[in-house]
């Protein structure tokens, strides 16, 4: 997706009067001379004001910058006066061509904190299209790079650059196309690398800035490796701005790698007041995980008339309570925005929500980085976040610049201890509140009864529950995320499924666990039975006893989860009518995609309870009979044919001669005995003519013939209509008329009719086409009709047709 901005610049006038004399046309160009002089002096002013500008303790609004004029109008006009404090300390450092390390928090405006410069950059070394790209901004996520985009729009609007919109989702042939005219380019890494390597034309060999806005974001999400491959293309003689919401070691280390004497920016001071928003009101919620949906549903009923954000760790849980709450209609409007949408679906959710005032947005990370998000009232996290920096950008979508706003996070009791210590050590403070057992709707039936009746709900519920199990399984922070004591059953039943999916990872860590188990209490015994003395063996053998029953009781609990005993499911009338039903059968779509293999189960793959089938291409060498089963006999007659076909060929079909000599039905005569017959070339040519000449006889016999069948048939519906026009004024003649009686010669008085009219001798006498001789090309004799002329070809038309 490449969007292009460009404000032509205006050019002299062509209408100039010829008649001038020489006194009036020296002051004009002095005049333009002056002009160009007074503009060149001008950058040279700001480029002097900029090296020598102090930033004042009192300085507030950008019109006290030394900016040029088309900024502070583009500036004016989208509204922006004051600036923040990461603006106003770091654009006056940039504007001295310095590299900057910033991190504030989130919502703070860090994205003018580097459009300005950027602008200001370029328009002082009066860049133009012939130069290319002069500056680079690199975002993480294409809803970011958008709003970063539009952004620069609204303020660049007086100035004459190009700028462009690299996210991907889009053709890449059409960005290629217009990527070279660019000199301000946004994109996001991926697609901006496969530009330089793979884009004719592209060339980032004269780059004067470098923005990555989100740096930590970009290397969260992997674009290590791609950073590092962009870096190499790009000269070393540029000025980098690096900006974040918080500062990681990686973050340190590509500040090395591509910062030149970086001025850091809001990183000495405190780490609270850098990264959270003054205004929010933060609380953290305790929950169990198969209650949370509960609370949740309440949580929005109660809250019908705000704008939320609810955050989860997958896109399979996105999807899965996106679609099962608006189901179940809630009383207000309901979104969604996580990665496996199309590039469409995620910019138009996008906006969508932007210009909405109240709603409810289910989203994975993918929005918790950089978004602004108008008058957002609640950030709710349904799942922990990861780390604690997660934890801050997800809360920085509320209370941006000077609004206010809370967030509201969902604990499980093992998770309570762990996330609060992680959130002390970056200085962040979660008030507890409780929730209200008598203001809690339980949904479970309602889930359970969606799940019977539509499979596809059923098959996003199993989904989301691996993909949750999964995620906190693969968590290394063990002291948050612990999978031995979630209620997975519980968990799976407030999902409204009827069992609990088999999960092989955590079978297989059962199975280590308890060998692991097992060797640790052999161990145990081997160093008692070295260490004790003979007399004390039998002590020893006690002791031997104890660690063994402690291991079968630690083994008992690892296997409780997943094989549950009896007395612990909570058995619904659901439940039951899930056990009369398959319970393989999902929906018409995924069971035509999905084979349940118990053989297969134990292979790593992404799906933990679904496994795709491959469908075997290679053709057995002895075909098998086909098995009926539910195929059509016209279907097994195709598939036997197509089974010979491969098996014996094509076959071939013969004909016999007068003589009785076999022929193929398409069989070509000898070329050479055919010239020789001919006589030559010169009888070929012959022959050639003759037989254009036969064919053009025959197609202008069919045309004559079709021409008076056209006629004719126009003709006889020219009849039957008069005959109904006739017909009609019958039938609409009143009874009882008195009809005016006409005699004949002999005396006989008969009533007068109007009969239908006879066509007279002038006009066509052919009989109908039913009844009439066609004429068939096919049985005429080839010799007689190439020796009879056009004339006579006419004459035996007009003969067969009735007319000679």
């Amino acid at each position: 997706m490449v969007k292009e901005q460009v404000m032509p610049l205006a050019g002299p006038s062509r209408h100039q009067n010829v008649k001038k004399s020489k006194k009036n046309a020296k002051p004009a160009i002095r005049t333009s001379k002056l002009k160009k002089l007074t503009e060149k002096q001008k950058i040279e002013a700001l480029e002097r004001d900029a090296t020598n500008f102090v930033p004042s303790e009192d300085l507030k609004q950008f019109g006290e910058l030394p900016l040029s004029e088309a900024t502070k109008k583009g500036l004016k006009k989208a509204f922006f006066v004051d600036m923040t404090d990461i603006q106003k300390t770091s654009i006056p450092v940039s504007l001295k061509g310095k590299d900057v390390l910033g991190a504030a928090r989130t919502g703070s405006g860090k994205t003018l904190a580097f459009l300005v410069p950027v602008l200001e950059i370029l328009y002082r070394r009066r860049w133009s299209a012939a130069d290319g790209l002069g500056a680079l901004i690199v975002s993480p996520t294409r809803e970011l790079a958008v709003q970063i985009f539009e952004v620069l729009r609204s303020i660049g609007g007086y100035h004459s650059f190009s700028a462009g919109l690299v996210i991907g989702g889009k053709n890449l042939k059409d960005e290629s196309d217009r990527l070279s005219r660019m000199n301000i380019l946004v994109a996001t890494p991926g697609r901006l690398l496969q530009h330089m390597d793979q884009t004719i034309g592209f060339d980032a060999g004269n780059l004067q800035m470098l923005v990555l806005d989100e740096a930590d974001r970009i290397l969260d999400m992997g674009f290590q490796k791609t950073l590092t491959a962009l870096l190499g293309h790009l000269p070393k003689s540029r000025q980098t701005l690096l900006f974040s919401a918080t500062q990681t070691e990686s973050v340190a280390d590509l500040a090395r790698l591509s910062l030149n004497n970086p001025v850091q920016i809001g990183i000495k001071g405190s780490e609270s007041s850098s990264t959270m928003p003054a205004n929010l009101e933060q609380h953290y919620l305790v929950a169990e995980l198969d209650k949370k949906l509960d609370v949740l549903w309440s949580f929005i009923k109660t809250h019908l008339q705000t704008k939320i954000i609810v955050f989860m760790s997958s896109c399979k849980q996105v999807r899965f309570v996106f679609e099962t709450f608006c189901k179940m209609h809630p009383g207000m409007p309901l979104l969604s925005l996580h990665g496996k949408q199309k590039q469409t679906a995620r910019l138009a959710m996008y906006q969508k929500f932007t210009s909405m005032s109240h709603a409810v947005l289910f989203a994975t990370d993918i929005a918790a980085r950089g978004l602004d998000f108008p008058s957002i009232d609640w950030v709710v996290q349904l799942d922990a976040p990861e780390d604690a920096e997660t934890y801050i950008h997800r809360v920085g979508r509320t209370a941006r610049y000077e609004s206010k706003g809370k967030s509201l996070l969902f604990l499980a009791p093992s998770e309570e201890q762990g996330m609060l210590a992680a959130l002390r050590k970056k200085n962040v403070e979660v008030s507890k509140i409780k929730n209200r057992p008598s203001k809690t709707q339980n949904i479970q039936n309602q889930l359970q009864n969606l799940a019977f009746q539509d499979p596809e709900i059923k098959y996003l519920g199993q989904r989301a529950f691996v993909s949750y199990i999964r995620s906190i399984y693969l968590h290394k922070d063990k002291s948050i995320f612990n999978v031995d004591e979630l209620p997975v059953d519980r968990f799976a039943e407030s999902l409204g499924l009827p069992g609990t999916p088999k999960i092989k990872f955590l079978s297989k860590a059962a199975v280590k666990q308890r060998k692991n188990a097992s060797r640790a209490v052999e161990a145990a015994q081997k160093d008692a039975e070295e260490s004790e003395p003979e007399s004390s063996s039998s002590e020893s053998e006690d002791d031997g006893d104890d660690n063994a029953a402690s291991s079968s009781s630690e083994e008992e609990t690892v296997v409780k989860l997943t094989k549950p005993t009896k007395g612990e499911t909570v058995r619904t009338r659901y439940d039951r009518m899930f056990e009369r039903k398959n319970q393989n059968v999902l929906s018409e779509h995924y069971s035509k995609l999905i084979e349940h293999d118990p053989a297969t189960l134990d292979n790593d793959s992404d799906d933990d309870f679904i496994v795709l089938k491959r469908a075997n291409h290679d053709l057995p060498s002895d075909l098998p009979p086909l098995d009926s089963g539910d195929l059509s006999k016209r279907k097994l007659k195709l598939g036997r044919a197509k089974q010979t076909i491969v098996k014996n060929g094509v076959g071939t079909k013969t004909v016999f001669d007068d003589e009785g000599n076999p022929h193929n039905i398409y069989e070509m005569a000898d070329p050479d005995a055919w010239y020789a017959d001919k006589g030559g070339l010169e009888g070929a040519k012959e022959e050639g003519m003759l037989f254009a000449q036969k064919e053009g006889s025959k197609m202008r016999v069919a045309d004559m013939v079709d021409r008076e069948e056209a006629k004719a048939k126009k003709q006889e519906k020219k009849r039957k209509r008069k005959e109904k026009e006739k017909e009609k004024e019958r039938n609409e003649q009143p009874v009882g008329a008195v009809f005016e009686a006409a005699s004949d010669d002999d005396g006989y008085v008969s009533p007068e009719f109007d009969l239908p009219d006879l066509p007279s001798e002038d006009e066509d006498m052919a009989p109908p086409p039913s009844k009439r001789n066609k004429f068939d090309s096919s049985n005429k004799n080839p010799k007689a009709s190439a020796d009879v002329g056009l004339d006579d070809e006419e004459e035996l038309a007009l003969r067969l047709l009735g007319r000679a």
